[in-house]
């Protein structure tokens, strides 16, 4: 509740226009003077306490001008309010601490200073310690509450500008993620999309050869068509999708080893799948297996038309893999587009299980792919 009447009546404060603040302070600071001078004043008395009082209308553009204007007052009149509110001013402004320190030394002097200068011998009116140490104190407090104020201001703009930072720092820590799910798209769209449509261009090419019906065979030249437009539009987005790069996220769902089966029963290709890993093993490892038999065969569709494909899963004491080798062609490959980054994309999967990835043809004409990966990373 304190709190809040706190915050409400800074609020308030602040929707004041500086300029009836300076007003009310020159009209505080004329009745001091009034009340001090009235009745033993002369014309030069009456002539420093207006201009130290009107002085005060400038206290916020020329500060320290302000409060020298407001020293004549102090040597005949016991006033406070204007030169208080001068070196206030003055302390909000600066951090000249010899500056304040000279300005508070100016006023004790001159507030302790007798006046008429021919009475300074009197006893009433002589200058004493006691009186210069209390003025001084009086004159250093408006200028350390001036620069509490100060101090004060500060923290909070700076703590304004730690908010911006803080707040850019959040907008180039989502356009990271963003970059980091856009190369994941990328690689599950080519990893996906390309494994489907590779395998309709291939189905269709092979309906084309195959077909007697004349409209059947235009049919699958206008499918084969469709597919390899389509690849070829992918490939532009999957560059496109991979420019700002980024490390592996995590997409639902995600294919793991129990879809491996499918995954080999859908590809059109003679397969067989032999061995296994261990079954401790994470998910991000089984889908890193199931991407790589996955771009292998889709590889096989592309480039080895008619070739059959051995699948092997292994593991011992350290390691566990995949090797995906297939025979040699038996049919003139389809020509297809190609984005050249599923073996990229594998080699990056592998690496984040700090494993490897070799590709390389075999004695037999054919080609082989093999995953590697420790059964426990470091």
């Amino acid at each position: 509740m304190e709190q809040r009447v706190t915050s409400t009546g800074r609020a308030l404060w602040r929707r004041v226009p500086p300029w009836v603040v300076d007003a009310g302070l020159v009209v505080l600071a004329a009745l001091d003077s009034w009340i001090n001078l009235y009745g033993e004043a002369t014309s030069f008395m009456w002539a420093c306490a207006a201009l130290g009082c009107a002085g005060l209308f400038l206290r916020s553009r020329f500060p320290l001008v302000v409060f020298l204007l407001t020293l004549p007052m102090t040597l005949f009149m016991d006033v406070a309010v204007a030169p208080i509110a001068a070196l206030y001013t003055l302390a909000t402004r600066t951090r000249n601490r010899p500056l304040l320190a000279g300005c508070a030394l100016l006023y004790a002097a001159a507030s302790t200073l007798a006046w008429p200068l021919s009475d300074s011998s009197s006893g009433v009116q002589t200058w004493t310690v006691i009186q210069f140490v209390y003025t001084l104190a009086t004159a250093f407090a408006p200028i350390l509450f001036g620069q509490l104020v100060q101090a004060r201001h500060e923290v909070a703009r700076q703590l304004v500008e730690v908010e911006v930072a803080r707040e850019h720092e959040r907008a180039l820590y989502a356009q990271t993620v963003l970059a980091r799910e856009r190369a994941q798209l990328a690689r599950e769209m080519h990893d996906v999309v390309s494994h489907q449509v590779s395998l309709i261009a291939v189905q269709a090419g092979a309906l084309q050869v195959a077909a007697k019906d004349p409209a059947a065979r235009d049919a699958a030249r206008t499918i084969r068509t469709l597919s390899v437009n389509t690849l070829d539009e992918l490939r532009h987005m999957v560059a496109l999708l991979r420019a700002s790069g980024g490390k592996e996220t995590e997409l639902t769902p995600q294919p793991t080893l129990a879809d491996l089966q499918q995954l080999i029963a859908n590809s059109g290709i003679e397969t067989t799948l032999t061995g296994g890993v261990p079954p401790g093993i994470s998910t991000t490892a089984q889908r890193t297996v199931y991407r790589t038999v996955q771009e292998a065969l889709t590889n096989v569709r592309k480039h080895a038309p008619g070739a059959r494909a051995e699948v092997r899963l292994w593991h011992d004491a350290q390691h566990f893999g995949v090797t995906i080798t297939n025979s040699a062609p038996t049919r003139p490959s389809v020509a297809l587009p190609s984005a050249r980054h599923g073996l990229i994309g594998l080699r990056e999967r592998a690496d984040l299980l700090s494993g490897t990835l070799t590709a390389e043809p075999t004695p037999q004409g054919g080609y082989e792919i093999e995953l590697q990966a420790p059964t426990r990373p470091a």
